[in-house]
């Protein structure tokens, strides 16, 4: 008899069912979040399961690992993807996990990508990193706003970096608005010497591979870039296509078109965040080292806004690697900026 087991996951609590092919229930409870209970309970049908369904929330690491190392084959469900009938009028946790389970059954559950575990922990300090740059960004972009409010000077971006306690108390004397200029200096200070933490850690602990070294190839791709698009993009065999890892890298627009016009947008966030970032970075760089792509860019910015033009430099990039991880190939600026 072949079993299908479907996992609602809670932040302190999971509502586990189990059904058979014709989605019958044979088990159904709600277990604390501890992973030898989930193991234990499953444990008297695991000959019969084919596999595991778990919710892709914010905290199923802990389970799927669990799962796997306890020999079963664990399916992430894509929970954004997945749809239920709209005329339902009540829903619950066991229904829930029961719908996981059913479409485990029928073949068509929407599944995310299990990252493989030996390598997580290096791609989320990356992302640590990426959000300590933004939140720099953030404290930068506010002490500019506050020296140009009260004096009109215009700081750059380098020289508020350079910039010592003393250098800005002369900018600003008065002592209430010092002191607000100054926690945003001491903070970027600090995520600074962090940062420089976590790069050291990351590169000290990656492997360079070939996909590596040929994404360095790339104009404005340096050694983290490098390693946050190959860490953050995985296996890229399990994109077809090229316009589909593009789309992962929210590279694309999203829109809903009918009878050639405009009707709505779907989900824009759908897609990695971290590649978005990744490839927006690397095409600010390639604009300003690469002359080809700079001549690229300003045509663009003619004809439409600057950031508009900026996403199309990330969407190039994003193809161009995509190319450069499967085929192994090294970066022709030439091809990708026709």
């Amino acid at each position: 008899m072949q079993l299908y087991a479907g996992i609602d996951l809670h932040s302190n609590n999971s509502f586990m069912v189990i059904s058979q092919a014709d989605d019958t229930v044979v088990y159904q409870r709600r277990l604390p979040n501890d992973i030898n209970s989930i193991v234990s309970e499953l444990k008297q049908y695991q000959d019969q399961i084919e596999g595991v369904v778990v919710e892709s929330t914010y905290n199923w690491y802990w389970l799927v690992d669990g799962l796997q190392t306890a020999g079963y084959k664990v399916h992430l469900a894509n929970t954004t993807a997945i749809k239920q009938y709209s005329g339902l009028k009540h829903t619950n946790d066991k229904k829930d996990a029961r719908w996981l389970a059913r479409l485990l059954q029928l073949n068509i559950l929407p599944t995310g990508y299990i990252y493989p575990k030996e390598e997580r922990a290096i791609r989320d300090l990356l992302r640590k990193r990426c959000q300590l740059v933004q939140q720099r960004t953030l404290h930068l972009l506010s002490l500019k706003t506050l020296v140009e409010r009260n004096t009109s000077i215009q700081l750059s971006g380098s020289s508020i970096k350079k910039l010592t306690s003393q250098e800005l108390k002369d900018i600003l004397p008065e002592d209430n608005i010092f002191l607000a200029a100054e926690s945003n200096l001491k903070i970027m200070q600090y995520i600074d010497k962090q940062m420089m933490v976590v790069e050291k850690t990351v590169l000290k602990q990656s492997r360079p591979n070939d996909v590596y070294k040929r994404l360095l190839t790339v104009d404005g791709i340096g050694k983290i870039l490098a390693l946050t698009i190959m860490l953050e993009t995985g296996d890229i065999k399990r994109f077809s296509k090229v316009g589909n890892y593009a789309s992962y890298c929210r590279c694309v627009d999203s829109k809903k078109i009918s009878n050639d016009k405009k009707k709505g947008e779907n989900n824009r966030k759908n897609g990695n965040q971290y590649l978005c970032w990744a490839y927006v970075e690397a095409a600010n760089f390639a604009i300003r080292y690469n002359s080809t792509i700079k001549k690229y860019y300003q045509r663009k910015k003619e004809k439409t806004k600057q950031i508009i033009a900026i996403k199309t430099i990330a969407h190039k990039l994003s193809r161009a690697c995509f190319y450069i991880m499967k085929d192994g190939v090294d970066f022709d600026v030439e091809k990708s900026f026709r």
